[in-house]
């Protein structure tokens, strides 16, 4: 059983690391190591049409996690006022968002928008006054709100987990000493549930920024970076593309163990 477990781990991040070690390669091949050189991060970095990539990233990525967070919290609370049977039905709703392929997500909302801008965009222009009138379009628009509703149903799962896990007694004693329903929210629950909202919001960020997928589908004319680093590779694997691999990877750790920290801490606090 050891030794099954330390193939399946030695089969899942032997090639993760092969992309760290040749981004450090001297050379241009990136299947033969040469010689030790950060110098193709630096080329990365210099990049113009990779850095505005990045800059579509983390806009796309950071609207679509706040996003996320408010109305995944939402939810969360409004969740916990249903009844079982209601709230069983909605938590299998959730849960199937997440499992659903990234494929199917992206194809879904593709169809659904271009359907939403062929009746939205002719009423627009039937009462727009000038010539131009504006039309709705994939773009920022589109990606953001395919992430937001993606990431939400995993915020809205995190949120509840740690509403549900709050006792009804401190709530009860702030009404007991006539604190109003938005008072006992602010400064009871929204500062016991505030690791979970944080943890929420750093997951939807980190699988927003991750996205290719479904960003592939729902992006128009806008490029992100997934997305460029795909078309990259099309042209062949460089040391380059290895460098960018390694620090998103890196980026994406570090945002999934801060998560991992919060949840840690609000654990440690129960």
């Amino acid at each position: 059983m050891r030794a099954l477990v330390t193939f399946v781990y030695l089969f899942l991040y032997t090639p993760i690391a092969l992309v760290v070690l040749f981004s450090f390669n001297a050379g241009r091949n990136a299947s033969e190591f040469t010689g030790f050189s950060t110098q193709w991060y630096g080329r990365a970095l210099s990049n113009t049409f990779l850095m505005e990539a990045l800059q579509n990233s983390l806009i796309i990525a950071f609207t679509s996690a706040a996003l996320a967070a408010i109305f995944g919290t939402m939810a969360a609370i409004g969740l916990e006022r249903l009844g079982p049977r209601t709230r069983a039905i909605f938590d299998g709703l959730f849960a199937a968002a997440i499992v659903v392929p990234g494929v199917v997500i992206g194809i879904a909302t593709l169809v659904a928008l271009v359907e939403v801008f062929g009746i939205v965009n002719p009423l627009i222009a039937a009462v727009w006054p000038g010539d131009q009138p504006p039309k709705f379009a994939l773009g920022y628009g589109s990606i953001i709100a395919a992430h937001g509703l993606f990431t939400m149903a995993l915020v809205t799962m995190i949120v509840k987990a740690r509403i549900a896990s709050l006792g009804r007694d401190i709530v009860e004693a702030s009404s007991d000493l006539y604190a109003t329903p938005w008072t006992t929210f602010r400064q009871i629950v929204l500062p016991q549930i505030m690791p979970s909202i944080l943890a929420g919001f750093l997951l939807a960020f980190t699988f927003s920024f991750d996205d290719f997928i479904i960003a592939f589908f729902v992006a128009g004319s806008n490029t992100t970076l997934p997305i460029y680093v795909f078309a990259s590779i099309r042209r062949g694997v460089t040391p380059e593309i290895n460098a960018i691999a390694t620090m998103v990877l890196i980026a994406s750790l570090v945002l999934i163990l801060i998560a991992r920290f919060l949840m840690r801490e609000k654990t440690t606090t129960n």
